[in-house]
């Protein structure tokens, strides 16, 4: 099963760590680094050029590293979009 993530990306369900806001998430100086982090070793990918309100942390099965997804999509909506694709 496939999820919508916006503009043109889609995830695999069973690779997604978690669905994070990014507003609230950020604050952390944890998370700062870890998105740092991955955007520095080029793992981030901007599903928008809109103001982002979510991001996505999915496991790759074929380089067995993360890989950041930045989305305009709110969380709210993305858990909508999970539970009316798995039902």
């Amino acid at each position: 099963m496939y999820l919508h993530i916006g503009n043109d990306y889609i995830v695999n369900v069973k690779n997604i760590v978690g669905i994070f806001d990014i507003e609230n998430s950020s604050t952390s100086a944890i998370t700062r680094d870890f998105l740092s982090a991955a955007e520095k070793n080029k793992r981030v990918t901007y599903c928008t050029y809109e103001l982002p309100k979510s991001f996505i942390v999915c496991f790759d099965d074929k380089t067995l590293e993360e890989k950041v997804y930045v989305s305009q999509l709110g969380v709210a909506t993305l858990l909508k979009r999970y539970k009316k694709n798995n039902l």
